[in-house]
């Protein structure tokens, strides 16, 4: 993997706006560096910028938004970012989240419900640190908070807790699930009612690490002429609770076939895994991490292979990115989020909502988060 300087690149992005005056459609702070005095000039242009939609939450930050309709509202599951005054690293070490929050709308737009704490870490026996991005997944009556975490020794695995309700609190299990590993959950129902989990993120989400089920703890990254590293799958079982099969790998190719390289950083997967259906096809959604845009690749069944096809949402403010694409009320509606609420803290963010366009031939009408 080409692994960029992020907090250099970051900076790039930020010199380039302000001298294209452009800012609506690169720019972010880094992963690896807080931002300091001298950056506040280029942090001063977010009071100029024209965002497409406003912070859902102001009282709370918030990311990663997993949102799905049940009960007949929309139910958001987002990672709680706090300043847990974790020193910065490449890794993401200062995202120190240690609690869910889940929120509710009965329209879009609309209030939004904070239903409160829902999982804390001190209730999950087996974590360590950094509860990061969740998904929820309901089966007859019950709902299933899924969520990575690091355990006592510092490799992510994910869990599972469980609810009557999709509001919670929910209850975790003692353990992780089997031979989950990584991060980025995402619970996905097919058409046939068959459950199924994806997974997986480069870097600071461990995925590197792993060759089947042996965790290596070095980092080993293939060349950028190398087929690059795939996210997962894996079927769920009856139960919610564990994989029904030995996970998998999804391909993920270009427009002749192939899958996509390592070094291809515009379009090969980094993290957050989300997948649709549209007109009977499978839209595999995920993000680029360090070239920040949301990409997705159309496919004929949950395994893939996926073919890409574009970009849905072009860079934010704030060096991460994490979606979910779900309809409500015979609209399409991409949930995200930037770092506007905090001036450009990269890891003080806030979930949005934006409508979401399909062109005649189901591709993907891409978002621009920022008015120029």
């Amino acid at each position: 993997m080409k692994k960029h300087n992020l907090f250099t690149q970051s900076i790039a992005f930020y010199i380039f706006l302000l001298l294209c005056c452009t800012a609506c459609q690169h720019t972010g702070s880094s992963g690896s560096e807080a931002i300091e005095d001298d950056t506040m000039e280029e942090v001063s242009m977010i009071d100029t910028i024209k965002a497409i939609s406003d912070p859902l939450v102001t009282d709370n930050y918030t990311a990663d938004p997993s949102a799905h309709v049940f009960e007949g509202k929309i139910y958001i599951y987002p990672s709680h970012d706090i300043d847990a005054g974790i020193p910065e690293d490449d890794l993401g070490s200062h995202f120190g989240m240690k609690d869910y929050h889940v929120y509710s709308m009965e329209s879009i737009p609309g209030a939004v419900t904070d239903h409160g704490v829902a999982l804390d870490i001190k209730d999950v026996p087996w974590a360590g640190r950094q509860m990061w991005a969740p998904d929820a997944a309901e089966k007859d009556g019950m709902y299933y908070l899924y969520f990575p975490v690091k355990d006592k020794e510092d490799v992510f695995h994910i869990g599972v807790a469980s609810s009557d309700s999709p509001a919670g609190p929910f209850t975790a299990e003692p353990e992780p699930i089997a031979d989950s590993y990584s991060m980025d959950p995402t619970v996905f129902k097919d058409s046939d009612g068959t459950y199924y989990m994806y997974f997986g993120g480069i870097w600071g989400g461990q995925l590197q690490r792993w060759e089947g089920a042996t965790y290596n703890p070095e980092d080993v990254y293939p060349a950028d002429d190398a087929p690059a590293i795939l996210p997962r799958i894996a079927k769920m079982n009856t139960d919610m609770k564990s994989f029904a099969e030995p996970v998998k790998q999804v391909q993920i190719l270009d427009e002749n076939g192939e899958l996509l390289k390592a070094g291809d950083n515009d379009r090969r997967f980094f993290e957050a895994s989300w997948m649709h259906q549209y007109n009977g096809k499978y839209y595999f959604s995920y993000s680029t991490g360090d070239t920040h845009y949301i990409a997705y690749a159309i496919g004929d069944n949950p395994y893939g292979p996926f073919t890409y096809k574009g970009v849905i949402l072009n860079p934010v403010i704030g060096w991460t990115n994490h979606h979910s694409i779900v309809e409500f009320n015979g609209k399409w509606y991409l949930f995200y989020h930037d770092s506007t609420l905090s001036n450009g803290d990269t890891h003080l963010r806030n979930i949005k909502v934006t409508e979401l366009k399909y062109n005649p031939d189901g591709t993907i009408q891409t978002i621009d988060p920022y008015l120029e």
